[in-house]
């Protein structure tokens, strides 16, 4: 029997399993860290960011993380969130199907191609 793989990640749960697969990382340096990444054009406001990390941590994709750094200079109440194991493969999962669709976008010729560029 085959087991369905799970459904893609929405764009908001994808750009925070993606910031925090180098590590951990709080609230802040995931929305700065999705802003660097887009040159801007995203910005995850804190709703969003926080109902977000919510979903991931009820799905255990995400888990809060003991402590963070603790020479960093911070207000004691930040919260540090890491992968989990099934975050990473979801994380994974979900770059190889966006890798797939930019290959489908640049044989569409929406992309340009290293001969064309």
């Amino acid at each position: 029997m085959a087991v369905n793989p799970a459904p893609p990640l929405t764009p908001a749960a994808f750009q925070v399993l993606l910031a925090l697969a180098a590590g951990e990382a709080h609230g802040y340096a995931v929305m700065r860290f999705v802003e660097q990444v887009t040159a801007g054009t995203v910005r995850l406001g804190p709703g969003t960011l926080y109902r977000t990390i919510g979903r991931l941590l009820a799905e255990d994709l995400v888990e809060e993380a003991e402590g963070g750094d603790p020479d960093a200079p911070h207000d004691a109440r930040r919260r540090y969130y890491r992968l989990t194991p099934p975050g990473r493969r979801a994380a994974e999962a979900e770059a190889a199907l966006l890798q797939r669709m930019v290959a489908a976008a640049t044989q569409a010729g929406l992309l340009p191609t290293k001969e064309r560029t």
